[in-house]
């Protein structure tokens, strides 16, 4: 069964593991979705990320991060799904409750958080939002 949207399961697996309460979440790696989870990493909704190979083939392990025994991550969703892709300008792109959160911006520049886009005065694909 081939995966359709590989950005789309990542979210759901930090989402799942989050509402199990898992320590760590393990799926297929690939270069986008290791920059997506270094983002996280660097904005603290997250613990650690790396990337093994078993039988040939890259995983990726995200150490999830809890406060107080909460999850870190209130919300983690996508926004530009294959079947509508959701793209902005530098002006346009949004404040994730208000500030607090964050989206992640797929740019012609590499994969950044909304307000490392907008302080270059760039636009690009809405990846996903969270906060």
């Amino acid at each position: 069964m081939s995966m359709q949207d590989p950005i789309s399961d990542m979210l759901t697996q930090i989402r799942n593991g989050l509402s199990a309460s898992k320590r760590s979440v393990t799926f297929p790696a690939s270069n986008k979705k290791v920059k997506i989870a270094n983002l996280l990493k660097e904005e603290g909704y997250i613990t650690d990320c790396t990337t093994d190979s078993v039988e040939g083939k890259p995983v990726m392990t995200i150490e999830l991060k809890y406060m107080d025994n909460k999850p870190v991550i209130d919300l983690i969703k996508r926004v530009s799904k294959p079947s509508r892709r959701v793209y902005c300008g530098s002006g346009e792109l949004p404040k994730i409750q208000g500030g607090f959160g964050i989206a992640v911006i797929s740019t012609s520049e590499g994969v950044m958080t909304d307000r490392a886009a907008r302080k270059r005065g760039i636009g690009g694909e809405i990846v996903c939002a969270v906060y």
